[in-house]
């Protein structure tokens, strides 16, 4: 009989450790009320005559984090940056975090003599990536997950980018149908932890295309999980990576699986929801209560939480890459703790539920919570080492090799960012190449991923961008398409970052040079879009006049609440917008004559 690999190994491994009964729920700190005075959290004590008994109170660590985005190695610029308030109320910009082989040291860390600890996840662990773990279609990102000991993670809108054939590839294992195996004699083995998809239905089946919910034991503790991912999945993925699929409610889904592990008898329920909202600050550390129970953070969380069932314990979201500890009323008017451990690996969150023995249910009034920071000055997991090093070596030889050269950090921030200019530059000159009619570009900000940073990341040099840096900025392979509107059209289209589905989290296109516009947020609705200060090239845009606009394809598809961007007639496509970048990239720069950072002037910010 041949032996099995090391990962069947682990797997079986862990299996029977689960199936005994493993795992739990951290600390921190927001909702704090005593326990009665005779409860202990201790795991158990000796009784009289030599028997042995649990104590009714059980302290279980929830270790979460979520948007890990395959970021492997350390994210750059400002994507590996947070912001931390000082007790005297100031900020401080704190610079190199996250990174595995760190993340993974701070979570095993955390987990020494805790012996209730359980570690999960709320969505988008893979889907752009950068190249490390993108080129290999994120079979990088799933190794590095089973390393880190994660017990559950949520699927999120981006574990749909390549549709749901290769999702269910992720979880069960087995080499990409094209791609094939990339390294011989190894064959992926798959996800040692579930994804949970609750309310991601198959259209032919009407059942989800994955499990639902999954429950973690150890002894007589027992914890349900529940996993959806936003409703609007659709509206923001690609039109091929969500077919054949219906996304259904978050709020009634989780209520309808918390009573079924309710008549389980699972009484303690953690919701892992790819949905999330914005606190009033931007600092990692900011007391999301202090202005009073969930006032201190917006946006479509607080609505789900208020409706999900007082079942549920507590929430682990994500999706909007912010950070916060909160409590948010469920409908019976108890706090309860809603947690997001921003992006990219640079916190993760560590939650203290109580379990009550008696109750099989968690003892809301003990909960506490608090986000750590992934710092840099821990010793690096040499296993994450060990693993980066191997797909770095696979990806060298396409990822290191020079397409430009910049002055200066290139920044992703910002209504109008200075890298968002330089790919809407990329893709208008991409669409001249292609067509010289073409007028303008468009690019939606949720496809740039990172910045161009100066400094280098490796033996390149500094101000060189290689193409594993443009991999990371461009990971998703759209690409560049060419369309006709009417000048009313192309207003209507830059109303609707403000409007519809946009209206509460504008989404603000990036424009190319020579469109400029005024972006009034004292107003509301579409009216935040000044008509009359629209111009292209100085001229104001001719209502019946027709444009010829690039957009990637995601866009032209009405991708991300845009649908008059899916109404463009006489369309030709072009190479993907990464080519166009590197392209753009190449002519415009050279060692002796580096690109500078555009201005990021053209849309005129009131406030």
């Amino acid at each position: 009989m041949p032996a099995e690999s090391q990962a069947h190994q682990r797997r079986r491994r862990r299996t029977h450790l689960l199936l005994a009964g493993a795992a739990g729920l951290a600390t921190a700190g927001a909702l704090a009320a005593a326990l009665p005075a005779t409860a202990t959290a201790e795991e158990g004590s000796a009784q009289h005559g030599g028997g042995y008994t649990y104590s009714r109170y059980q302290d279980v660590q929830l270790l979460s984090f979520n948007d890990l985005h395959g970021n492997l190695e350390p994210p750059a610029g400002s994507s590996g940056r947070l912001t931390e308030i000082q007790p005297d109320g100031t900020t401080k910009t704190i610079e190199g975090t996250g990174g595995v082989e760190y993340l993974a040291t701070h979570l095993r860390q955390a987990r020494e003599g805790k012996k209730y600890s359980i570690t999960a996840a709320g969505g988008d662990m893979v889907g752009a990536s950068p190249l490390i773990s993108g080129l290999f279609h994120d079979e990088p990102t799933i190794e590095a997950l089973n390393k880190l000991d994660l017990d559950v993670t949520s699927v999120g809108n981006h574990e749909f980018d390549e549709g749901a054939k290769e999702l269910a590839r992720l979880q069960k294992g087995g080499c990409h149908p094209t791609a094939g195996c990339y390294v011989e004699g190894e064959e992926f083995e798959g996800a040692d932890f579930p994804y949970l998809a609750a309310n991601v239905l198959d259209e032919k089946t009407n059942k989800p295309i994955l499990k639902p919910y999954w429950v973690w034991k150890k002894r007589d503790v027992k914890v349900g999980f529940i996993g959806v991912t936003l409703e609007d999945t659709p509206g923001v993925v690609s039109a091929e990576g969500v077919k054949g699929l219906k996304f259904k409610d978050e709020v009634e889904t989780i209520n309808k699986y918390a009573r079924v592990l309710q008549a389980q008898g699972v009484k303690s329920i953690v919701a892992l929801i790819h949905e999330g909202g914005m606190p009033a600050s931007g600092s990692y550390n900011y007391n999301c209560d202090s202005p009073g129970a969930g006032d201190g953070v917006s946006g479509p969380i607080v609505d789900i939480a208020k409706n999900i069932t007082p079942q549920v314990d507590a929430l682990v979201t994500g999706h909007t890459h912010a950070a916060y500890v909160c409590t948010i009323p469920d409908p019976s008017g108890k706090p309860r703790m809603v947690t997001s451990a921003a992006s990219f690996g640079r916190l993760y969150t560590d939650t203290t539920l109580t379990y009550d023995r008696f109750t099989g249910d968690i003892a809301r009034t003990a909960v506490k919570s608090a986000n750590h920071v992934v710092t840099r000055d821990v010793p690096k997991a040499p296993d994450m080492t060990e693993l980066i090093s191997k797909w770095n070596t696979l990806a060298a030889p396409i990822g290191n090799r020079a397409i430009g050269y910049i002055s200066a950090d290139i920044s992703n921030a910002g209504t109008e960012s200075p890298i968002g200019d330089l790919i809407a530059d990329a893709q208008l000159a991409h669409g001249k190449e292609l067509d010289p009619e073409t007028d303008l570009a468009l690019m939606n900000p949720g496809g740039i991923r990172a910045p161009l940073t100066y400094v280098a990341k490796g033996s390149e040099g500094d101000g060189v961008v290689t193409y594993a840096e443009g991999f990371t900025v461009q990971p998703f392979s759209n690409t560049v398409n060419l369309q006709d509107f009417t000048g009313a059209q192309l207003v209507q289209v830059l109303k609707e970052q403000v409007s519809g589905t946009n209206t509460a989290s504008p989404k603000i296109l990036q424009v190319s040079s020579g469109l400029t516009y005024t972006l009034d947020l004292t107003k509301t609705g579409a009216d935040r879009v000044v008509t009359d200060s629209i111009k292209l090239n100085g001229e104001a845009i001719n209502p019946t006049a027709t444009y010829r606009v690039a957009t990637n394809s995601f866009l032209a598809g009405g991708g991300d609440g845009f649908p008059t961007l899916g109404q463009g007639t006489n369309d030709l496509v072009g190479s993907d917008d990464l080519t166009a970048l590197e392209k753009y990239l190449t002519a415009n720069s050279s060692a002796s004559n580096p690109i500078a950072p555009p201005a990021a002037n053209r849309i005129t910010v009131v406030k």
